[in-house]
């Protein structure tokens, strides 16, 4: 076996189905956690908010309940294994700020197991069955990227991911790699006619994000058919299919749609300065004309 570069870094990304009871899956997370790091893994991201079914089907106040402090319980728990197998792990967590203020948070976990920062959900949706806005505060802490023991990293979440601004201006931070923990399926009454088309765009999307900003990017995903109690219906459909592109767009690894997996993969940081060395799309931007994009529409 040929030996790795000293650039090349391996990700394992989490995708996996939930369960009613958020002990069982942060249990089976830290697990799968685990198990990535023992198989290679250096950095690790979870699928956003793990810890329970995607509660966001229904206005209900009874899911506030499920939110935590930061530190907690969960970044307790990966602190811990990030220090043991001395692995980067990216935490996607419903976090409870204060009464009345919560965020959908991803937690930036350093291979020593401190707490390097996290980032808050900056685009949130309202759209059937994904009310995020009756829980969720816009993020405050703008687009971040984080020095790790393993590379210079960013994050988004979710619906982030259709917005090339929040891909930029992250990327703009120096990230190498923009993890994008997720949660997004079907409405399984659209699925027939619209579901090829809506898997497409949200894969074409964020390849997209790894070709104009040279980088690498790596989306986590959930699996199952999620119908919650109180709400009956259809539910939502998780397509899985977490993916890892290069920074061409190139899809270098892929999960299934419909199995609990780690995907794995080795990726060479030091593509990074050399696509965006030969592709020099930083270089050759107008910023001197971008000034309408801090407007709703330009008239």
């Amino acid at each position: 076996m040929p030996k790795k570069s000293s650039s090349e870094v391996t990700l394992g990304l989490v995708q996996s189905a939930t369960v009613a009871d958020p002990a069982t899956n942060l249990k089976k997370t830290v697990a799968l956690v685990e198990r990535a790091a023992a198989q290679g893994a250096r950095i690790v991201c979870t699928q956003e908010l793990f810890r329970s079914p995607y509660f966001c089907q229904s206005e209900d106040h009874e899911y506030f309940r499920l939110a935590e402090t930061i530190p907690g319980p969960s970044t307790d728990a990966f602190c811990r294994v990030a220090r043991k197998h001395k692995v980067v792990i990216v935490a996607s967590l419903f976090e409870r700020r204060a009464a009345g203020l919560y965020h959908n948070t991803a937690v930036v976990i350093d291979a020593d197991g401190s707490i390097l920062g996290r980032y808050r959900k900056m685009h949130i949706p309202d759209d059937p069955l994904f009310y995020e806005k009756f829980y969720f505060t816009p993020g405050d802490l703008g687009f971040k990227a984080w020095n790790t023991l393993h590379g210079r990293i960013g994050v988004l979440i979710c619906w982030d991911q259709w917005y090339p601004e929040a891909a930029r201006l992250t990327a703009m931070q120096g990230a190498e790699i923009l993890f994008y923990p997720t949660a997004i399926g079907w409405h399984p009454s659209e699925k027939k006619e619209y579901g090829v088309r809506q898997h497409g765009a949200w894969e074409t999307i964020q390849r997209a994000h790894a070709v104009a900003n040279g980088c690498f990017v790596a989306v986590a995903n959930r699996i199952g058919h999620e119908v919650l109690p109180k709400v009956g219906g259809d539910g939502i459909e998780f397509w899985g299919q977490s993916f890892i592109a290069g920074t061409s767009g190139e899809i270098i690894a892929k999960a299934s749609s419909d199995r609990e997996e780690i995907l794995m993969a080795s990726v060479d940081l030091g593509k990074v300065d050399t696509t965006r060395t030969h592709w020099p799309f930083l270089r050759d931007r107008r910023i001197d004309a971008y000034g309408d994009l801090t407007r709703r529409l330009s008239d």
